[in-house]
C-alpha cells in the first residue's frame, strides 16, 4: 500500500484555478506534450503551460481541428499528428520527437474516452477504453523515455478520475471476452489503470529524475469526454441543468474548466511535489486512500467524490501486474 497518499496541505483547494496554480512559475526553456490538448481541460492545461513560457506540443488525430482550436489561444503551442489508438502513429510521433534532440520536461497524458455504450475494440483486439486511456499512453510514455531522461528532471501526469471507483483492473478478463460489457465498468477499469501506471512508472523513473502523478480533475460538463454519456444522463447526474447548461457547484465537485485543469497544472509544475511521485491527486493536493468497501454510483451524493483513491488503484503488486501485461500487449519496455 502506498504510504505517500496523504495530504501535503497545499495552499490550493477545490476552487483554485489554473491562474492560481501557475502564478510565479516560469517555464521558459521547458518543453511539454499534452495529449488531448486542443479541447476542454486539455486545452486549458496546454494554454496555461504556454502562458508561463513553456513550449507546448499537442499531438492530435484531427490536426486541422486542433490547429483551429489553439490558433485562438496565442503563441507557444504547436500541433503534430498522432492517433492514440494506432501504435504506428504513436511510434512515429515519439521517434520524431526523440530524434529532434529536445528534452521532454512535462508529459501530460490527458486524452481519453468515456463510457462507450457498446463494446468496441482497437485493431489489436483490445477493449477501446482500456486501449485509448491506458495502452496508448503507456506506449507513448515508454517511446518518449529517452527524451524524458534527457530533461534531467521530468514529470509524467496521467489524468484519471474518481470514476476509477467503478472498477479495478480485472486481470482475468481485461477485454470483456468472458464477462458482460458495461460502459462504466470499462471506463473505471481504464481509469484505475491510469493510477496503477503512475505507481509503476514512478518506481522505474525516479532514479533518473522522472516522477509520475495521477489525478482526478473533478466533474466538468461541456467537454468531449461526455460525448457518449448523453444529455439525459448528464441531467440525471447533475452535470447539466434543465437548459442543458453545465453546472458549477463546488460542494458537489462540479467545476469549471479552469478549476478542473488546475490539478493537471499543479501536478506538472508545483515545487510542492519536488521529490515526490507515484501518487493520486485531486483539488491540487495528494488525496488519502479510501476505507475499504463501499460503492460508487453516478447518482450518489457528489460531496466527497474526488476526495480519495481506492486501495486497489495504488497497490504496488497490481501496478506490477499491469506493467507486465502492458509490456506483453504492446511489445515494448522502458529499455526498448
Amino acid at each position: 500500500m502506498s504510504t505517500a497518499q496523504a495530504s501535503i496541505n497545499s495552499e490550493f483547494d477545490r476552487a483554485s484555478t489554473t491562474v492560481d496554480v501557475i502564478r510565479g512559475i516560469n517555464l521558459v526553456g521547458r518543453v511539454a506534450i499534452v495529449t488531448g490538448g486542443y479541447s476542454g481541460v486539455g486545452l486549458e492545461t496546454a494554454r496555461t503551460l504556454a502562458s508561463a513560457g513553456g513550449r507546448v506540443i499537442v499531438p492530435a488525430r484531427d490536426v486541422e481541428r486542433a490547429r483551429k482550436a489553439i490558433a485562438k489561444i496565442g503563441g507557444g503551442m504547436e500541433v503534430q499528428p498522432m492517433d492514440l489508438t494506432d501504435p504506428q502513429s504513436i511510434d512515429d510521433f515519439a521517434r520524431d520527437f526523440v530524434e529532434s534532440g529536445l528534452p521532454l520536461h512535462l508529459l501530460i497524458n490527458n486524452a481519453g474516452i468515456m463510457a462507450l455504450p457498446e463494446l468496441k475494440r482497437d485493431a489489436q483486439g483490445n477493449e477501446l477504453q482500456f486501449a485509448t486511456n491506458h495502452l496508448g499512453h503507456f506506449r507513448l510514455t515508454l517511446r518518449l523515455w529517452p527524451a524524458l531522461r534527457r530533461a534531467g528532471g521530468a514529470r509524467v501526469v496521467s489524468v484519471s478520475s474518481a470514476g476509477h471507483r467503478f472498477s479495478p483492473v480485472v486481470f482475468d478478463d481485461i477485454n470483456f471476452e468472458r464477462r458482460a460489457y458495461d460502459p462504466f465498468e470499462a471506463y473505471g477499469q481504464s481509469k484505475t489503470a491510469n493510477i496503477l501506471f503512475t505507481v509503476g512508472l514512478d518506481r522505474r523513473g525516479k532514479d533518473e529524475g522522472i516522477r509520475a502523478f495521477a489525478l482526478h480533475p473533478g466533474g466538468i460538463a461541456g467537454t468531449n469526454l461526455g460525448t457518449h454519456v448523453g444529455v439525459e444522463m448528464l441531467k440525471k447526474t447533475g452535470f447539466v441543468d434543465e437548459n442543458d447548461r453545465p453546472v458549477i457547484d463546488l460542494s458537489r465537485d462540479l467545476k469549471s474548466v479552469p478549476q478542473g485543469a488546475a490539478t493537471h497544472v499543479w501536478c506538472a509544475v508545483s515545487p510542492q511535489l519536488d521529490g515526490k511521485g507515484g501518487v493520486y491527486c485531486a483539488d491540487s493536493d495528494i488525496t488519502p486512500v479510501l476505507p475499504e468497501g463501499g460503492s460508487f454510483a453516478l447518482t450518489e451524493d457528489r460531496a466527497n467524490r474526488g476526495a480519495g483513491v481506492q486501495a486497489y488503484a495504488v497497490d504496488p503488486k497490481a501496478a506490477e501486474e499491469l506493467w507486465r501485461r502492458s509490456e506483453e500487449i504492446t511489445g515494448i519496455s522502458v529499455q526498448s
